[in-house]
């Protein structure tokens, strides 16, 4: 009788033949070929990782996930990492863990101020709405697209007691400007790193300068696991916190299938329970059911040792479209960012200039027709969303120009699925829409 590893064996060699077959791609047509802004890249590894925990059946979360937080906490360089379903959950549970009571006078109440911006994705803003928060906007800085993070400190209150932000597109936020608020206004700070996984700052990566930061693993994103994310921390308290609001909101930390680690499981006394009372089922916190799979975890464990090259391909992608464009910038504002940052780019922001001859809708339109894929800056100015119409929020002077990012920028893509060829394409169409005007 054969053993189960010789037919696991024999099941991932089926797997990578099946890839194989389907690794054979069509030759690249320009005008017809659609150069997605962004999209999955992987081989057999991660086929066949997928496969190997299926076979395990375990199904929740598992060994893969567990070696998949131990990795990622290892390359951003935190002490802890909790993946979940989401990149949008992460953000959830980031902020509903600074309301937790076990935070004592430090913990957000309804009413107290968050600093964010209006310019970006709903799920940053969400979180805050969702946890009877006040959202302060500040506006964005054309170029970077990231909060004016001079502007931060006269937007302060003493209702103020967080700031959260997104590195927009992969591109870092102001840091030492932003820790230097936080430390003189004992401010929480939580990144927003879903955009960014790779990017640096003064040679740190992104997502381990906050008190908290996420990230997101959606199939567009730096590295994928088809749907998950992940809420990283230094702090063993927040971390125990969030692995609460992620786990039905119990107060125990036993992971799924164990039981005991603490060894009083009916020792303990809480609440108005009796004593003894099974600490499996205590909850200390209104919580959720946010874990990922096994199987999302397995290929995000072969995506993690891919993320290096995937973070020099966009690197490269970005640089090769930023030389080719720069030309024309009489008409459009190509994006910067700080001297201190190294951006693993999520994409290449062009923003139409006030006085160009052509609108967004014009170029846009023109690079959709010949496949060329763009996208706006997400949510635009999240205030003139309809969802937003009755949110109560405070903005510390205008907007001004995250307007302007609603009504003039796009981007493409520089994900590491794009060839040299297609760049080179993407390049030419620019080249046919603005030596034409």
């Amino acid at each position: 009788m054969r053993t189960e590893k010789e037919i696991r064996e024999e099941i991932f060699e089926k797997v990578e033949e099946l890839y194989e077959l389907r690794r054979v791609q069509a030759q690249f047509i320009p005008g017809k070929t659609r150069i997605n802004y962004a999209g999955r890249v992987y081989d057999e590894k991660e086929m066949i990782s997928l496969v190997d925990a299926s076979l395990d059946f375990w199904l929740t979360t598992g060994r893969y996930a567990k070696q998949f937080e131990e990795e990622l906490a290892k390359f951003i360089g935190v002490k802890y990492c909790l993946l979940t379903n989401s990149g949008s959950s992460a953000n959830l549970l980031a902020i509903s863990a600074l309301t937790s009571h076990k935070l004592g006078e430090k913990r957000l109440q309804p009413g107290d101020e968050v600093i964010t911006t209006a310019c970006g994705f709903p799920t940053t803003l969400n979180p805050i709405i969702q946890n009877n928060l006040i959202p302060v906007f500040i506006d964005v800085e054309l170029g970077t697209y990231n909060v004016q993070a001079d502007k931060i400190e006269e937007a302060i209150t003493d209702k103020t007691k967080a700031i959260f932000v997104p590195h927009t597109l992969g591109n870092p936020v102001k840091l030492d400007k932003i820790l230097e608020l936080v430390n003189k206004h004992d401010l929480w700070f939580v990144e927003d790193n879903c955009d960014a996984l790779g990017s640096e700052y003064m040679g740190q990566y992104t997502g381990s300068f906050g008190h908290i930061s996420t990230c997101s693993f959606y199939p567009a994103h730096h590295i994928t696991m088809g749907e998950g994310g992940a809420v990283l921390t230094n702090d063993v308290l927040l971390k125990n916190i969030i692995a609460s609001f992620r786990d039905w909101g119990r107060d125990c930390w036993c992971d799924p299938g164990c039981d005991d680690t603490c060894g009083k499981r009916f020792d303990w006394h809480l609440g108005s329970l009796p004593l003894g009372y099974d600490h499996k089922y205590i909850y200390s916190h209104i919580g959720y059911n946010l874990k990922v799979t096994d199987m999302q975890a397995a290929i995000g464990v072969e995506q993690l040792k891919k993320l290096p090259t995937f973070i020099e391909k966009r690197r490269e992608n970005f640089n090769l479209l930023y030389k080719k464009l720069k030309q024309y910038e009489i008409y459009l504002v190509l994006p910067s960012s700080e001297a201190e940052s190294k951006a693993s780019w999520f994409g290449f922001p062009i923003l139409v200039r006030e006085d160009a001859p052509f609108t967004r809708a014009d170029i846009v339109k023109y690079l959709e027709n010949n496949n060329i894929a763009t996208r706006m800056l997400f949510g635009g100015n999240l205030i003139k969303q309809p969802a937003y119409d009755c949110i109560v929020y405070r903005m510390q002077d205008s907007l001004k120009n995250t307007d302007l990012v609603m009504n003039r920028l796009f981007w493409i893509g520089v994900y590491p699925g794009l060839t040299e060829e297609m760049i080179g394409f993407v390049i030419d169409l620019f080249n046919s829409f603005l030596d034409n005007l």
